[in-house]
């Protein structure tokens, strides 16, 4: 990673420009935001002044109230009246409640909390004895403004001022209590004009609400927010922003209602912060547009001097740079070669545009040949694999027959199966041969079952047993009694270890001795694969299983190869969940080379080969055969013919088209290569005769590319097979067709 240009380099003048408008701009920008929070501290200080002063009015309009209360409760309780007869007390007290506004109820409460006479008649007795107004007026024998109540008498939102009555022997003989209605209790708030938003609050010893502007109704009795409560209890102190229930940020200031023996209410009134500061808000946005215009103005002057000088020819070159990228080699820039940077970067742009398309010219010729080449390359491996396949069928099919015909002879049983071995191994190569890309990349697809690894094992060392031979090789196998069980490719599976055993013969002198090991550890099965070869140095170690990558070759150890068998080992074993890993002492100490696979619980699949023949042998079936190999076509009839089939053999398309004409075929198998018109096409003319429309067609083909296959199919092909054809698969695809045809 390359390191970052330093920010405005000062090596141009659009550079040194811009940095001197920076310079410029900054300490008025600087100024400007100091000067915003400068006035707006001032704004919340002069507001903060205002608010206190109001404040402190609404508190001492509030304690005017409850002190005019207070003195009506102390001339009552000097009334005689108040203690004599029911009725009397109730008429005073009515006229006591019609003589002052504001209030709700007057009454008078016995020592045993019984409300003994209330200008408001009473429908049911009524007890105040636990409310903590009318215990505090008796134990104090002083006036007590209580705190907030819902009447159990006038059901209305009150508060209860109380005050003792004082016989002639000094003791507390009843306590008179006036009910203030709390709508009325602050009318501070309607003499003056708050701003939009603010909030006046009076709230009782408890922190509840008694008294709340606007909306009052909607507030009495309820709790105040739990910050707001706290300032309340310090009240005095300075002011403080509270953002409140309503999520509005305000401005609050606060006052004790009173002395202390008259209330113990606080009355805070809040103010919107936005409001507080919205004129040191404007002040500073005026100061910032004025901050914005410079800029702008100053930007502007540097980018028309910049534009004139430096922009339009680096415009020129950016042109230049991106047609070039484009393509145009032919592309120059038209700026002069002055002495300096723009103009000595043209001349460089230039230069270089012109060497590009020297070398674009001599490249595309290059490629034009490669591309030749690489089709010349791919048309001939596919015609050599196609040309391989060919022999490879009649071998296959004829090693199947003579398995078919003389099973009970196990030599030629065993011969057969080594032939059909290591025609299906050379099938193998061919295949990675057409598509080597496929198989460096690990692309390679797999045919997973529940297999054997000791069969595995015993397949890989009969492959390459000749080469072991040749050698003089000692090979241990040591291998455990019962089954070790994987889910993978077997053909793939005994190509990674045959690529392993080959390896070690390849770096092992004559004679000399290779071991093969088995073991299950935990989860996986462990093949290792050791020799008392060349060894390896620790560089090559962490190498070999790179493409291409090979020990340096001596006389002796000349058997040839690309370098691609390790890699394509390691690329198997990961396609099956596993991992590979190579291990050596030194140079002539040897090598080691672990393959780990993960355990497979399943049990081993019972073979169903022989079902399958049975199942053949049982419905036979009309195969129309056509391959113009004589040699495949004859083995393979004969093949079919073993398992009880009628064949019919055309050995051009044109003389199956009439074969299927009369012979009505169940299963047509047809070569693609055909020396009149290919297999795609007959095909298509098969599957418009009203005799084989229904037939199931089986493509037998040496070329292999998937192109192929999609073509064949397109063309009504139900099967694709490559050749050698596997005859156990063509021998489930005709016993599927016969099942489908006579179903039991």
């Amino acid at each position: 990673m390359k390191p970052s240009a330093p920010f405005l380099k000062l090596s141009s003048l659009r550079s040194r420009l811009m940095l001197l408008v920076a310079l410029a701009i900054l300490p008025l920008a600087v100024m400007t935001v100091v000067g915003g929070m400068r006035e707006r501290e001032q704004a919340v200080q002069a507001s903060e002044e205002n608010l206190r002063r109001l404040t402190n009015l609404a508190a001492a309009n509030e304690a005017q109230s409850i002190e005019r209360a207070r003195q009506i409760l102390v001339d009552l309780s000097s009334v005689p009246d108040l203690l004599g007869s029911t009725s009397g007390c109730n008429a005073l007290l009515a006229d006591v409640l019609d003589r002052n506004e504001g209030y709700v109820n007057f009454g008078l409460i016995q020592l045993n909390g019984d409300v003994s006479c209330s200008a408001v008649p009473m429908l049911h007795p009524v007890n105040l004895g636990d409310r903590s107004h009318f215990k505090r007026a008796i134990s104090e024998r002083r006036f007590i403004a209580g705190d907030y109540v819902f009447g159990r008498v006038i059901r209305r939102h009150t508060i209860n001022l109380t005050y003792p009555v004082i016989d002639r022997a000094g003791n507390v003989a009843a306590v008179v209590f006036a009910a203030m209605d709390l709508a009325g209790l602050d009318t501070f708030v309607n003499d003056i004009n708050l701003p939009p938003g603010s909030v006046l609050v009076t709230a009782d010893a408890n922190g509840t609400i008694i008294s709340r502007r606007p909306d009052p109704e909607r507030w009495f009795g309820s709790r105040v927010p739990a910050r707001l409560r706290e300032a309340m209890q310090s009240a005095g102190r300075r002011a403080l922003v509270i953002q409140d229930e309503d999520g509005v940020e305000r401005l609050h200031t606060f006052a004790r209602v009173g002395a202390p023996t008259l209330t113990d209410y606080t009355v805070t009134i809040g103010i919107p912060t936005e409001i507080v500061t919205a004129g040191a808000r404007r002040a500073q946005l005026m100061s910032l547009v004025g901050l914005a215009a410079t800029t702008m103005l100053a930007l502007l002057a540097a980018w028309l001097a910049g534009d004139v000088l430096i922009v339009q020819r680096v415009r020129k070159l950016k042109d230049t740079a991106t047609r070039i990228a484009a393509g145009e080699l032919d592309a120059r820039s038209g700026i002069g070669y002055e002495r300096e940077e723009i103009g000595q970067l043209a001349e460089a742009l230039d230069g270089m545009a012109s060497i590009l398309q020297k070398k674009e010219a001599a490249r595309g010729l290059a490629e034009r040949e490669l591309r030749a080449a690489d089709q010349r390359k791919d048309e001939f491996l596919a015609m050599l694999a196609h040309e391989l396949r060919n022999p490879l069928a009649p071998i296959s099919t004829g090693a199947h027959l003579l398995k078919l015909l003389h099973s009970d002879n196990a030599q030629i049983t065993q011969t057969c199966a080594i032939i059909a071995r290591q025609v299906e191994h050379m099938t193998g190569l061919v295949d990675d041969l057409l598509d080597v890309s496929r198989v460096t990349r690990g692309l390679v697809s797999l045919s997973t079952q529940v297999l054997d690894l000791r069969k595995v094992v015993d397949d890989a060392a009969e492959q390459i047993r000749p080469l072991i031979a040749t050698r003089r090789h000692t090979v241990v196998l040591d291998l455990p009694l019962e089954a070790a069980t994987v889910k993978g490719d077997h053909k793939r599976l005994v190509q990674v270890v045959a690529n392993l055993l080959n390896n070690a013969n390849k770096y092992t002198p004559e004679g000399g001795r290779i071991e093969l090991r088995l073991r299950q550890d935990d989860g996986d099965y462990v093949l290792s694969v050791s020799d008392d070869g060349i060894g390896m140095e620790p560089a090559l170690v962490a190498r070999v299983f790179d493409l291409f990558s090979q020990a340096e070759r001596t006389p002796d150890r000349s058997q040839g190869g690309l370098g691609l068998g390790l890699a394509l080992a390691k690329s198997l074993v990961e396609l099956h969940g596993g991992s590979v890993s190579a291990d050596s002492p030194g140079l002539g100490k040897g090598s080691s080379f672990t393959v780990r696979l993960p355990r497979h619980t399943q049990d081993l699949p019972v073979s169903i080969a022989q079902s399958r023949g049975q199942a053949t042998a049982a419905t036979p079936l009309k195969v129309l055969l056509v391959d113009d190999n004589l040699d495949a076509a004859h083995t393979l009839q004969l093949f079919l013919g073993a398992g009880g089939h009628t064949v019919e053999v055309a050995y051009c398309g044109a003389d199956a088209v009439d074969v299927a004409r009369v012979f009505e075929p169940d299963v047509c198998l047809l070569d693609i290569g055909l020396p009149d018109f290919d297999g795609n096409e007959l095909a298509r003319r098969l599957r418009r005769m009203p005799q084989s429309t229904g037939a199931t067609l089986i493509a037998m083909t040496g070329y292999g590319r998937q192109q192929d296959r999609e073509a064949a199919m397109a063309a009504g092909f139900d099967h694709y097979m490559v050749k050698p054809v596997n005859t156990v698969e063509l021998s489930d695809r005709l016993a599927e067709v016969a099942a489908q045809q006579h179903p039991r």
